[in-house]
């Protein structure tokens, strides 16, 4: 009896220290969230002005191959 006692306790036991802190885990996702997506912004950002560059780029020389 006292080991189907002490292995409920040792079951509850981890179950509490498996839940931990959610509110704590649930703040610092939220934040890793925004991280990824300014990031992922930030690259966007930085396609979109290199394709920009890139279509400059084409129009002036087209431009100069027409005035020759």
């Amino acid at each position: 009896m006292k080991k189907l006692v002490l292995m409920a306790a040792a079951i509850v036991a981890v179950s509490f220290a498996s839940c931990g802190n959610k509110a704590a885990n649930a703040a610092d996702a939220a934040a890793d969230s925004i991280r990824v997506a300014d990031s992922l912004a930030a690259v966007a950002a930085a396609a979109a002005e290199a394709a920009a560059q890139a279509a400059d780029s084409v129009v002036a020389d087209s431009a100069a191959v027409v005035a020759e």
